[in-house]
C-alpha cells in the first residue's frame, strides 16, 4: 500500500510539473541527477523498487503478448526442440521447446505412451485376443500435425484408428442378426521380405432409413476458458450445425447442456424440426471459466434420463479438448461412473478439439467405457465426414462388445505380431466371457486388421517336443495335430452382441492356403498386376484387393511415424506412396488423396 501511495504521489507530482510552464523569470532549478524510479530518501530502497516494478512489466508483457497472439492469431516464429522445423505460433497452438516422450507431447497434448506389439512365438503364445475398435482421432490429429509442419509424437500414432479412418468396401451382410460378413486375405509383407501379411476385413450391416431408430441426443459441450478459438467453440458450433442436417426433424430430440466453472442446461429437450431455437442458443455459446467436466457429464447423464427412449438411441456426445480439471477429475472413478450409465442403455462419444493442451488420454478412457466413438475434429470438413457422411455409423449401433481372436496353426505360422490395437488387447478367456467390455461397431462401419507373420517353413519342427502351448489349440488333438486343418494358417472367431441382447454371439472362418493373395483376370480382358514387393490382387473382387493394399499403404505409413523398429530398414515413404497411389480406388469423398498428399507432406518435414 506504501508503494502505491508513492507511486500515485510521484505521478501527481511530475504531472503538476509538466503542466505548469516555467515564469521567465523565475530562478533555475539547481540541476540534479534524476534517477529511473523516481526520489527516495534511501537508494537500496530505490534499488528494490526498480527492480520490482521491471519485473512485474516484464511479466505483465509477456502475457499480453500470449493473449494477444492467441486472441487475434498474430504469429511469432517459436524455435522448436529437436527433430521439429519452425512453425508459427497461432490461435492456441502452444509449442513448447522440450521433445518429450510419454504422455505429455512437445505442445503439451496429453498421450498415453503406446509401445507397438511385439512378435509372438506360435509355440508360447498361439491365441491371440483384443477388441474392435473404430475410432478414428488419431489419424486426424497426425494429419494436422503433419500439415503445421512437424510429424506427430508417437504415443500419438494408433494405428488401427489410422487404418479404420476409411470406409472400405467389404461385401455386406444380408440380415442385421448376422451383422458381419468377415473377408480374409493373406499376401506378401511390403516392409519384410519372406514375411506375410494376413488381413481381416469387416464390414457392419447398414441399417435402411427404415431400420433407424429415434434418437434422443444430449450435447454437452465444454465452453470453459481452454475451449475459445476458431478450432474450438466456434467448430463445435458449425459441427453441430452440421449434425441437424442429418437428423429425422420429427423423430429426433437435441438436448444442450454446457459446463465450464458451472454447468446449466441450456435447452431441453427440442425436436429437430425446431432448427432455428437450436441454432439460436448454440450461436450464443461463449468460453469462459475453467472445466468442471464431471458436473457436465452428471448433468447430461440427467437430461437423458429425463427423455429416455426405450425404443430409441440414448446417447450424450461430448464436444471438448478433453481438459478435466475440476469435479470427478481421478479417471479411474470417470470411468466407472460411465460404465453404470452405459450398462443403463446410455452411450458415450466424445469429440475432441483443439491443439495444445488437448487431453486424448481422458476422451478414449471415456468413449471406450462409454460404448461410443472417439473422433477428433480439426476442420469443418472432418465435422461433415464424421457427423454427416458417417452419421449412421456415429449414432446407430450394429453391435456392441465385439472381440476378435485369432488360433494360429504352429504347422503353419511361426511367430506372428498384431500391427495396432496396443491398447484393445484382451485376455485369452476374455473371448466367451460376456460380461467383459469390448469395442461397438456402427451402422456400416469397417474394421480392419492385419497381422504380420513368419510362414513356417522346411521340415516342420517337432512342437511337442519342443514343449509349445499348444494344448488348447484348435489343432492339436490329444497331443496330436490334425490333418484336416494342415493348410491352415490360422482359425478366425468373431464374437459380438446385438445392441439390444446381453447373450453374445459368435462366427468363426478358417484362413488358409487358399485366402493367398494371386493375380486374377479381372473380368475385362487383362489380369490384374502384381503390386509393390509382389503383393498380388485378392482372389475376390479388384475393389477388396485395392481396399486391403491401401490399408497395408496406411499400415505401413503409421508404423513409420511410430519409428519403423519392425519394419525392415530401406521402407520409406516413397514405398508408401507407391502402394497407395497404385490402390487408390474410387475414392468417392478424396480421402484416399488426401492421404497420399499427407504422405508427401510428411516427407517433406
Amino acid at each position: 500500500t506504501g508503494h502505491k501511495t508513492s507511486i500515485a504521489a510521484m505521478t501527481k507530482t511530475n504531472t503538476t510539473a509538466k503542466e505548469t510552464p516555467q515564469s521567465a523569470t523565475a530562478p533555475k532549478a539547481p540541476t540534479t541527477t534524476t534517477r529511473p524510479c523516481g526520489s527516495f530518501r534511501q537508494w537500496k530502497h530505490r534499488r528494490v523498487f526498480c527492480f520490482c516494478v521491471a519485473g512485474v512489466a516484464v511479466v505483465a508483457a509477456v502475457l499480453a503478448s500470449v493473449l494477444l497472439s492467441r486472441r487475434s492469431g498474430v504469429t511469432a516464429s517459436i524455435p522448436l526442440g529437436r527433430g521439429f522445423s519452425s512453425l508459427p505460433s497461432t490461435d492456441a497452438y502452444d509449442i513448447l521447446t522440450e521433445d518429450m516422450d510419454g504422455r505429455v507431447d512437445p505442445n503439451g497434448n496429453d498421450f498415453t505412451k503406446l509401445i507397438p506389439n511385439e512378435v509372438k512365438d506360435v509355440c508360447d503364445e498361439p491365441i491371440s485376443t483384443f477388441s474392435a475398435d473404430v475410432d478414428t482421432a488419431s489419424y486426424s490429429y497426425c494429419r494436422r500435425s503433419i500439415y503445421l509442419g512437424f510429424l506427430p509424437e508417437a504415443a500419438a500414432v494408433r494405428t488401427e484408428e489410422m487404418i479404420n479412418y476409411f470406409d472400405f468396401e467389404y461385401p455386406l451382410p444380408d440380415s442385421k442378426d448376422k451383422p458381419f460378413n468377415p473377408v480374409v486375405r493373406v499376401s506378401e509383407s511390403p516392409w519384410n521380405v519372406g514375411r506375410k501379411l494376413l488381413h481381416v476385413g469387416i464390414k457392419g450391416y447398414d441399417l435402411a432409413p427404415s431400420e433407424t431408430r429415434p434418437s434422443n441426443l444430449v450435447f454437452l459441450l465444454d465452453v470453459s476458458g481452454s475451449m475459445s478459438g476458431s478450432d474450438r467453440l466456434d467448430l463445435v458450433k458449425e459441427s453441430i450445425e452440421l449434425l441437424l442436417s442429418a437428423l429425422d426433424p420429427d423423430l429426433d430430440t437435441v438436448s444442450i447442456v454446457t459446463y465450464a466453472s458451472g454447468v446449466r442446461v441450456v435447452l431441453e429437450p427440442t425436436p429437430v424440426h425446431m432448427r432455428d431455437e437450436i441454432l439460436r442458443v448454440v450461436r450464443e455459446l461463449r468460453a469462459d471459466g475453467y472445466t468442471n467436466g464431471a458436473g457436465g457429464l452428471e448433468l447430461a447423464y440427467e437430461m437423458v434420463e429425463k427423455n429416455f427412449d426405450e425404443n430409441g438411441v440414448n446417447r450424450i456426445i461430448l464436444a471438448t479438448d478433453g481438459d478435466f480439471n475440476v469435479g470427478m477429475s481421478d479417471p479411474d472413478a470417470l470411468k466407472a461412473y460411465v460404465e453404470e450409465k452405459r450398462d443403463n442403455g446410455i452411450f458415450l462419444s466424445v469429440l475432441g478439439f483443439g491443439y495444445g493442451n488437448y487431453k486424448d488420454t481422458t476422451m478414449k478412457a471415456l468413449a471406450n467405457h462409454g460404448n461410443g466413438v472417439a473422433a477428433y475434429i480439426d476442420n469443418a470438413n472432418e465435422a461433415k465426414k464424421i457427423l454427416v457422411t458417417e452419421a449412421k455409423a456415429t449414432l446407430f449401433p450394429i453391435a456392441k462388445d465385439v472381440k476378435f481372436q485369432l488360433i494360429f496353426n504352429p504347422l503353419m505360422v511361426s511367430a506372428y505380431r498384431l500391427i495396432g490395437y496396443e491398447k484393445r488387447l484382451l485376455k485369452q478367456e476374455d473371448f466367451d466371457n460376456d460380461t467383459v467390455d469390448a469395442g461397438e461397431i456402427g451402422s456400416g462401419h469397417t474394421v480392419t486388421v492385419i497381422y504380420e507373420f513368419d510362414p513356417a517353413i522346411g521340415p516342420k519342427p517337432d512342437i511337442i517336443d519342443k514343449a509349445c502351448n499348444v494344448s488348447e489349440s484348435q489343432y492339436v488333438f490329444r497331443g496330436d495335430f490334425l490333418p484336416e486343418f494342415e493348410s491352415d494358417y490360422a482359425l478366425l472367431k468373431i464374437r459380438y452382441k446385438l445392441p439390444d441382447e446381453e447373450e453374445s454371439r459368435m462366427t468363426t472362418r478358417h484362413i488358409t492356403r487358399d485366402d493367398i493373395a494371386r493375380t486374377k483376370d479381372n473380368g475385362e480382358g487383362g489380369a490384374i498386376a502384381q503390386n509393390l514387393r509382389g503383393s498380388f490382387a485378392v482372389d475376390h473382387s479388384l475393389s477388396i484387393s485395392q481396399d486391403f493394399d491401401f490399408a497395408t499403404a496406411v499400415a505401413g505409413f503409421a508404423q513409420l511415424l511410430q519409428g519403423g523398429d519392425h519394419l525392415s530398414s530401406d521402407y520409406s515413404f516413397d514405398d508408401v506412396l507407391q502402394l497407395a497411389e497404385n490402390s487408390m480406388g474410387k475414392d468417392e469423398h478424396g480421402y484416399r488423396n488426401q492421404f497420399i498428399q499427407m504422405v508427401q507432406k510428411a516427407k517433406q518435414v
